[in-house]
């Protein structure tokens, strides 16, 4: 996908206030208004001006973006790092809609991200950030807690297992100038044993503190797990890529075959073909219904770089008759 400066679309160094990135949203969304606007390109324009402003308005969402650092320029290919996200806080639950003061939209609130760009999406679709204003108006004055989520990086063997998790979150607030402040803190939470990709963990009362002594919100800890030099992960099935040796395949064997929860022993059949599916029952994720490991066979030809290693293959070669080409009809 590709690079989106939102800076540079709104015309703004990326020491803009908020006033001033509000200004150049309002001049340009009249330049590039698809209904009025006679420039080339005018909703495509407008589009891009509408995804920067949704970015930079919301101070959660701009201190995210500028974490990405100004290093990409626009149009550049892109992939969000690994771990983007970690250590922020942000308010609203995970799947949370936008808020509304009163019901209405103003030009500040976009009803949802369609139409947004997949860069867009990459960063802020899946996790459905709120927008930064205020949630749950009620009379009097009165405000209900805010939910807060955040994002919890983990190997694939603490899925397994389980483990417990101190972190330290950054999280975005307002000061009375408008300025940005990144608070730290810290929270102890235990990770259950099959916990899987995507899963929410709700930390009871450890959301926003209620503005009138009420109820605090909630903590939501969304999981994500990090690339395993080993294993590929599918909801709680595992595969893992077996290299094995051409008598291996062609006669059989039982080898020692690494799983999340230790080395297993496994028959290959006779005659097993590069690209095979073995599969271990129960091996992958625990759950209630427990994810199985699949094992992909990859033959690997040794290396013919000894007369004897050459001689071995000149044997096979004058006494197997072998063509794995015949299916070609060439």
């Amino acid at each position: 996908m590709e690079y989106r400066d939102y800076y540079q679309i709104m015309g703004m160094a990326r020491t803009a206030t908020a006033d001033e990135i509000k200004k150049a949203y309002r001049r340009l969304a009249r330049k590039y208004h698809p209904d009025v606007s006679k420039e080339k390109d005018a909703e495509k324009k407008f589009k891009e001006v509408q995804e920067a402003y949704e970015v930079l308005k919301d101070p959660e969402k701009r201190a995210a973006y500028d974490q990405l650092g100004s290093d990409y320029k626009q149009g550049q290919q892109f992939r969000p790092p690994p771990d983007w996200g970690s250590g922020f806080e942000f308010r609203g639950g995970p799947r949370q809609g936008r808020a509304r003061a009163g019901g209405a939209q103003t030009e500040e609130a976009f009803e949802d991200a369609e139409g947004f760009s997949d860069f867009f999406s990459s960063l802020f679709g899946a996790r459905g950030f709120s927008g930064g204003a205020g949630a749950g108006f009620g009379g009097a004055g009165a405000r209900t807690a805010r939910d807060h989520h955040a994002r919890v990086d983990i190997d694939l063997e603490e899925a397994y297992s389980g483990t417990t998790r101190t972190l330290e979150l950054k999280r975005p607030d307002l000061k009375p100038d408008g300025t940005l402040d990144l608070k730290t803190h810290t929270v102890k939470v235990t990770i259950p044993a099959g916990v899987t990709e995507g899963q929410l963990i709700r930390l009871a009362g450890q959301g926003e503190h209620s503005p009138n002594g009420g109820k605090p919100g909630d903590l939501y800890l969304e999981v994500h797990m990090k690339p395993n030099r080993l294993f590929q992960l599918d909801g709680r099935d595992v595969t893992l890529t077996l290299p094995i040796t051409p008598w291996e395949s062609a006669l059989g064997a039982t080898v020692t075959v690494p799983t999340l929860g230790g080395g297993v022993d496994m028959r290959i059949p006779p005659n097993s073909q590069s690209g095979q599916k073995l599969r271990l029952r129960g091996r992958g994720l625990p759950g209630q219904t427990p994810g199985d490991q699949y094992i992909q066979l990859k033959v690997v030809v040794p290396p013919a770089d000894t007369p004897e290693a050459k001689a071995v293959f000149e044997e096979m070669k004058e006494k197997l008759d072998f063509n794995p080409r015949t299916d070609l009809g060439v």
